[in-house]
């Protein structure tokens, strides 16, 4: 399908939720998609084994270093930035005038969330932090726009979508039409400017926002998925409330998002599964299957976040719990998890922020709560990662802020 339904597959999902026919009453409850290849397979570890923890009690394979970027509570190294408590959903993009930023979500409560940015120069130096977003409510999750800006999404009954600057200190400004629900990870498409949007719930959807003009998030409609013989359909939806129509479907509790080489790739923790949604054709699979497996030492038992590496495909998804690992997920053939790093004695975290630098040669993680379980530390992880010598890009829409 494209952005929406014409009109006349729109009449005929309509009657099918009416219940013309008896498809709908099979889209209720967990989604039981085609798979790809045999998911949730354990294939050989395409970084090598892990070796001993480090300083930081980070496991890693031979040839990857770490360094402490931030600490929750202190200020990032010369800079008079505080790093929020809890960091979660980060994101990487190039800084204007040379080098990088790396954007972190704070998910605090009580009005005290918001995204702070930490600015690196193009040799990897820290040169100033500052927010780019402050006074929201467990501000978790969001994504990189094709063009510059930064969507910052709150995980609550209520939440809301941001949109920020990352270039400078600054304020993000609501998009109320992306929604009003437990937002997670969001995912532009870069050929069309269509936004996509997880909701962390059990009951939760699968949501896309098409607007008028690509680049422009103050106008256009937002629709939900409906799972039909193995293609996602795209009905209406509410932009002030979850939707929870019988004909759209449910996916038990949206984490990660992430748009590499025309597929949408998610994740939802109640079944423990990566999927995929061919954005050209909307075909939905199942990439990992961790139900699927029966063997006792099997990795990636529990998914959040997750980052593509566009030069070699490879999908690397953080957990929440399991082994508190980021495992890597091949998304070609038989897909495989294979852990990439583990955080030792950090049983009360989580694994967040999950983030390559613009040129592929670094990865940010958060513990999300520390040994301690209370304070937070960001990472950054160096080594040689699978990289592609010639990478495809997708023409991005024309930059607009407003």
């Amino acid at each position: 399908m494209g952005a929406q339904l014409d009109r006349r597959s729109f009449l005929r999902m309509t009657a099918m939720a009416a219940g013309a026919v008896a498809a709908p009453t099979l889209l209720r409850g967990s989604v039981a998609a085609a798979p790809m290849g045999a998911p949730g397979t354990a294939g050989p570890v395409p970084y090598g084994p892990l070796g001993a923890a480090n300083a930081d009690g980070i496991q890693l394979p031979a040839g990857f270093t770490s360094r402490l970027i931030a600490t929750s509570g202190a200020n990032v190294t010369g800079t008079g930035l505080v790093w929020p408590s809890n960091p979660d959903g980060g994101a990487c993009t190039p800084r204007t005038g040379g080098g990088w930023l790396y954007l972190a979500n704070g998910e605090a409560s009580g009005g005290l969330g918001g995204v702070a940015a930490v600015a690196f120069d193009p040799a990897g130096a820290i040169v100033d932090a500052y927010p780019i977003l402050t006074g929201t409510t467990r501000s978790c999750s969001g994504s990189m726009t094709p063009w510059g800006t930064y969507l910052s999404g709150e995980e609550n009954p209520t939440g809301r979508v941001f949109e920020c600057n990352p270039q400078a200190r600054s304020q993000g400004v609501h998009r109320p039409l992306l929604g009003s629900f437990h937002h997670e990870m969001i995912a532009v498409d870069p050929r069309t400017g269509a936004v996509y949007m997880v909701e962390d719930q059990p009951l939760g959807r699968l949501y896309r926002f098409v607007p008028t003009r690509p680049g422009d998030l103050s106008a256009g409609a937002l629709f939900a998925a409906v799972v039909a013989r193995g293609r996602v359909w795209w009905v209406p939806a509410s932009t002030t409330a979850p939707d929870r129509s019988a004909a759209t479907t449910a996916f038990n509790g949206g984490e990660g998002a992430w748009i590499m080489h025309d597929a949408l790739y998610f994740t939802t923790k109640g079944d423990v599964r990566v999927w995929r949604l061919q954005l050209t054709t909307n075909e939905l699979s199942v990439v990992f299957d961790a139900m699927a497996l029966a063997s006792a030492g099997t990795p990636l038992t529990a998914v959040d976040n997750l980052v593509g590496l566009e030069g070699s495909g490879e999908l690397f998804v953080a957990e929440d719990g399991g082994n508190m690992e980021v495992c890597v997920v091949g998304t070609v053939g038989a897909p495989a998890a294979t852990p990439f790093l583990r955080f030792v004695g950090h049983d009360a975290s989580e694994v967040t922020g999950v983030a390559f630098s613009p040129d592929e040669t670094r990865l940010y993680v958060s513990s999300q709560r520390g040994i301690d379980g209370v304070t937070g530390r960001t990472y950054e992880i160096t080594g040689p990662f699978h990289r592609a010598a010639v990478r495809r890009r997708q023409p991005a829409p024309r930059r607009r802020w407003h």
